[in-house]
C-alpha cells in the first residue's frame, strides 16, 4: 500500500510537468537576465526588496549600481495611503492602501521595456481602539501590493525575447 502511494505521488508529478504546471514565482527568466542590476533611488523600499528576492528565487544574481548587462531601473516606488470614508464624527473609517511603481528594462543598454506603470490598492477598515493592529495590517497590506508588483515585473521579464 504503501508503495502504490509514491508511485501515486510520482503520476501526479508527472502529470502536472506534463500539463505545463509551473509553481507560481517559478517562471524561468532569458539567459540574459541571469544577472541583473537593480538600479533604484531607494534600495529600501518593500518593492525593492520584494523584486530582488523573486529575481534571486528565478536564478538571477542582483547587483547594484549600473552597469552592462541587464538593468531593471525603478524610476518610481511609491507606497501611499488615503482615506476612503470618515464616520460622523469625522474620524477615518476606512483606508486605501495604493503602491504605485514605475520602470523600464535594459539589455546591454537597448531599452526592451519602455518605461511602464504599475499600481495596485487593497482597501481595509480602521479602528481607533486598535491602532497598533491597523498599522501592522497596513504594513502588510503594503508589503503583499510590493510582492504582486515584483510578480508582475517578472512575468514582463520571462516574456522579453533578447
Amino acid at each position: 500500500m504503501k508503495r502504490l502511494g509514491q508511485w501515486g505521488s510520482v503520476l501526479l508529478l508527472a502529470a502536472l510537468t506534463a500539463c505545463g504546471f509551473h509553481l507560481q514565482g517559478s517562471e524561468p527568466l532569458p539567459a540574459a537576465f541571469h544577472t541583473t542590476r537593480v538600479v533604484a533611488a531607494d534600495r529600501y523600499t518593500e518593492f525593492h526588496r520584494a523584486l530582488a528576492e523573486s529575481l534571486e528565487a528565478a536564478g538571477a544574481t542582483v547587483l547594484e549600481g549600473s552597469g552592462p548587462g541587464a538593468v531593471v531601473e525603478v524610476l518610481e516606488d511609491q507606497p501611499t495611503q488615503r482615506v476612503l470614508s470618515v464616520s460622523a464624527s469625522n474620524t477615518p473609517t476606512e483606508y486605501e492602501v495604493y503602491y504605485a511603481i514605475r520602470y523600464r528594462v535594459l539589455l546591454d543598454g537597448r531599452e526592451v521595456i519602455a518605461p511602464s506603470r504599475l499600481e495596485l490598492s487593497r482597501d481595509y477598515s480602521f479602528d481607533t481602539a486598535a491602532i497598533l493592529a491597523k498599522e501592522q495590517e497596513q504594513a502588510t497590506i503594503r508589503l503583499a501590493l510590493a510582492r504582486e508588483l515584483s510578480g508582475l515585473v517578472m512575468r514582463r521579464l520571462a516574456a522579453v525575447q533578447p
